[in-house]
Order: structure tokens, then C-alpha cells, then sequence
């Protein structure tokens, strides 16, 4: 049986709640927004993790064939699942969700790697988490592999705390504030 998480008493926030656009360190205008439901933007998901760096993906996820994207897009886009897309125009750029895990939520988060290193990932793991706020998300918890140092210097500037480092994963937690 496994212990249960230590959320931080402080807490992160608060972040503002998309929609919401801004130039990246590239000079390209991106725009977030939560997922819509339609098929063109579950299309362009599909596109873009079709796209993704196998090279990039932990823990199996993004799948690598287009009919397990499919199947793993309907599960955390559809439900209880809060989900936020970056966009360059019409193209995914980038794709964060929460979700679900008893009192808690489970974030991920995935940009192409065109757009890595240019700012996206913070602006989308914001927006993410203010739309989370804004649904009544309080704690959120995910894990990164311990070498990952930009992703763990990225969850620790937006507030996350490190609540397990027993394994080659680190497991990190927030407590969000009410909007």
C-alpha cells in the first residue's frame, strides 16, 4: 500500500485562467484556451502527438500509433479530465491536462518539440492550473524522472514541492488557492 501525498500548506497562485495569448521567446503569437470538444481541435491533437519525439515521451505516454493517441485522447478529454491547448494559429503546439486521482488531480503536460524552450511550458502549465483553480481543483500532483532537471526547474518556479524522491521518478505536489 502506498503512502498517501504531502501537499504543501502553502499555497501556489494564483494563476490567471485561460483563454489567454502571448508572444513566445520565438517571436510567434500563441493563444490557450481549454479544449473545446470539436473536431477539428481533437483532429489537431492528434496531429501533433502523431508529430511528438518518441524520444521525448515518459512513462508510455504520448502513445506512438495514431490508434492508441485516439484511445488515449478520448480518456482524458472527455470526463472529469481539465484540459488547456496551446496554439500557433491553427497547429497544437502544446497539451496539459488534470486528471482525476481521488482528492487530488494528476497533471501532464506535452509540447512539440518546435516550441520547446521558448516559454510555452510555463505559460501552459499556468493556464492549466488557473483553469483548475477556477473547476475547484485544490491539490494537484505529478511525477518527472529526477534527470528531467529543465522540467523539475520549471515545476518548482511555478510552486510545486518535491513529496518523493525514493524512486527514479520524483513526485511533486501543489495546493492551488481559490480563485
Amino acid at each position: 500500500m502506498s503512502k498517501p501525498r504531502r501537499y504543501p500548506d502553502e499555497t501556489a497562485g494564483p494563476f490567471a485562467a485561460p483563454p489567454t495569448s502571448f508572444e513566445d521567446r520565438e517571436g510567434r503569437e500563441m493563444e490557450i484556451r481549454p479544449y473545446d470538444g470539436s473536431d477539428e481541435e481533437f483532429e489537431a491533437l492528434v496531429a501533433m502527438y502523431e508529430a511528438f519525439d518518441p524520444a521525448d515521451r515518459a512513462q508510455g505516454i504520448p502513445p506512438g500509433q495514431e490508434r492508441r493517441i485516439r484511445d488515449w485522447l478520448d480518456n482524458i478529454l472527455d470526463g472529469d479530465c481539465l484540459n488547456v491547448v496551446v496554439w500557433d494559429g491553427d497547429d497544437a503546439a502544446g497539451h496539459a491536462t488534470l486528471v482525476p486521482d481521488g482528492d487530488a488531480y494528476e497533471l501532464a503536460i506535452f509540447v512539440l518539440q518546435a516550441y520547446q524552450e521558448a516559454g510555452i511550458g510555463t505559460h501552459l502549465i499556468e493556464s492549466l492550473l488557473g483553469y483548475g483553480a477556477e473547476q475547484g481543483v485544490e491539490n494537484v500532483w505529478l511525477t518527472v524522472e529526477r534527470w528531467n532537471r529543465a522540467a523539475v526547474g520549471l515545476y518548482k518556479k511555478i510552486g510545486f514541492e518535491t513529496s518523493d524522491s525514493e524512486s527514479f521518478e520524483l513526485e511533486m505536489t501543489l495546493t492551488l488557492s481559490a480563485q
